[in-house]
């Protein structure tokens, strides 16, 4: 089976609209900018980033005792850099100090209308509080409840209140171009997700190939009428090349598929992101209400719900230390802009971006990380006005280690060179075969001109180290090796020349990615 995230990706080749991407402690003290450091740790540094495809670039890194805090090794700690999907840290961490490992989210069927028998006089309403893990099964089994309270039918309209959170749908300053990819998906209250990774906001889109001559076959995942499908793509004959197209035209649900592919070609799979993730659940709802024998006559409408409405049915979500793990392995950035959300209406009473952000900074603080040169734009990392330093993530991770909720957050995050994308998230297929298998946990991150990798990694010696590596702006393809050499080293204790042999070994360089590999579904 084939997947992507964005279409011609696979089958086609990189490019396009790939370029425009925009993928309380002990007070820590401050660790200025000073130069790289000595000795035989900072040689082997330098020499990793002595690299021509750095030239020109900004290169900030920072490798620091996990106890201590000691200071090994700094280049341009203090210097403010965009870290991509590195903001997912202060994220989680928010989160977790904010929300709670068991946080959830609670999704309810409710109405103030009359039974009359089987009968419902009034509105049914949909009121989601964010659940990013609810799926059409889930909306099935939502539904199952509502028929076995005896409702058969709905004389009102069915209500799809997102109120829970305000209705800006994605942060202001992402680029356009993105949005129709599943990776920017719009931000709602009350969403779907097409698979168990929690794409919510989006759709699975499936194509399998027909006979030569003939249209290809296109599907969703879930089977909706809420999207339009123009499916104008043919089958090519066996062997022929891909030149399949899957896009959402911007501002609409209308999905087009194009090109050829071929006869013999597996299923492939892409996921498109969903205008109006609200009414697209209400949807799927109504669509398993009537498979549970029960029809709504009205029709369905955005609204809050009424203050004295009955619950008749409800769900609530996994906990916060369980969807911390596709949160962070897999960078789900819809997972992380909807955490922000909850994050504002748990401490503000407002389910924004504003609200939210100012919380996340406001705890970061109290954790004594120093956040004067901290910018946070949205919760993911896809804006590219976000602003952070090495210097500040490095505080952070070490300032997390004394909260309980910390082997959760440690855990969550990817782990090198473990197959199973639920361990390994973006590392999966980094640093194999190296010291750094299974011993670093790390969050990456990507978007055109930035990669980054910072975490936590074990010495020889049984120590832990925190180490933080962010480079923007240099030529070509993201030198995710770069980052990988300077793990492996720290992992293994060697001269660079021994760990560059098994870095090599292992793989770990994958030319061409501008974009999380978890969006892309190539790790």
């Amino acid at each position: 089976m084939r997947r992507s995230v964005i279409g011609g990706f696979v089958a086609l080749a990189l490019g396009g609209v790939l370029g425009t991407a925009t993928n309380a402690s002990a007070a820590v003290s401050p660790l200025a900018p000073v130069p790289a450091s000595g000795g035989a740790l900072g040689r082997d540094i330098d020499a990793i980033l002595d690299d021509p495809r750095l030239e020109g670039a900004e290169v900030g890194v920072v490798v620091r005792g996990a106890k201590s805090g000691k200071r090994l090794y700094a280049r341009n700690a203090g210097q403010q850099l965009l870290p991509a999907s590195n903001q997912k840290l202060q994220t989680a961490a928010a989160a977790f100090g904010l929300l709670g490992t068991d946080y959830t989210f609670r999704t309810s069927v409710l109405s103030a209308g009359v039974r009359r028998g089987s009968t419902l006089r009034g509105d049914l309403s949909l009121k989601g509080t964010g659940d990013p893990t609810l799926q059409a099964a889930d909306y099935g089994e939502l539904a199952a409840q509502v028929a076995a309270a005896g409702i058969k039918k709905v004389e009102g309209d069915l209500v799809a209140d997102d109120t829970w959170f305000d209705d800006q749908r994605v942060p202001s300053d992402w680029d356009p171009a993105d949005l129709p990819y599943s990776y920017a998906a719009e931000v709602s209250a009350l969403t779907v997700s097409p698979n168990s990774d929690f794409d919510a906001g989006s759709i699975d889109v499936d194509v399998t190939p027909g006979k030569a001559g003939k249209s290809v076959d296109v599907a969703t995942t879930p089977d909706t009428d809420y999207v339009r499908v123009v499916n104008n793509a043919t089958t090519g004959s066996p062997g022929s090349e891909s030149t399949l197209s899957v896009t959402r035209e911007s501002g609409t649900n209308t999905i087009k598929v194009t090109g050829s592919y071929p006869a013999d070609g597996e299923e492939y799979e892409q996921l498109v992101s969903v205008e109006n993730p609200t009414l697209y659940a209400a949807n799927v709802f109504r669509s398993a209400l009537k498979a549970h024998g029960v029809r709504v006559e009205g029709v369905i409408e955005r609204g809050a719900t009424p203050r004295d409405a009955d619950r008749v049915a409800t769900r609530t979500s996994m906990q916060l230390s369980r969807l911390a793990v596709p949160f962070l392995k897999l960078s789900n950035n819809n997972i992380a802009e909807i955490l922000v959300k909850a994050i504002g209406r748990k401490t503000a009473g407002e389910g924004s971006w504003d609200a939210g952000l100012a919380a996340v900074s406001e705890y970061v603080r109290s954790l004594g990380v120093d956040a004067s040169r901290l910018r946070l734009t949205d919760g993911s990392g896809l804006s590219r006005t976000n602003r952070a330093t090495p210097l500040q993530v490095s505080n952070l991770l070490r300032a997390v280690q004394t909260k309980t909720w910390f082997p959760a957050f440690y855990n969550a995050l990817p782990i090198a060179g473990q197959s199973e994308p639920w361990v390994g998230g973006t590392l999966a297929s980094r640093m194999t075969d190296t010291p750094a298998a299974g011993n670093v946990h790390g969050k990456t991150g990507t978007l055109t001109g930035v990669t980054a990798l910072s975490g936590y990694v074990t010495d020889p010696t049984g120590r832990r180290l925190i180490f933080s590596v962010i480079l923007n702006g240099y030529e070509g393809d993201a030198p995710k090796d770069i980052e990988d050499e300077i793990a492996i080293r720290l992992a293994a204790g060697e001269t660079v020349e021994q760990a560059a042999v098994q870095r090599t070994a292992g793989g770990s360089a994958r030319p061409g990615a501008e974009l999380e590999c978890s969006w892309l579904n190539t790790c």
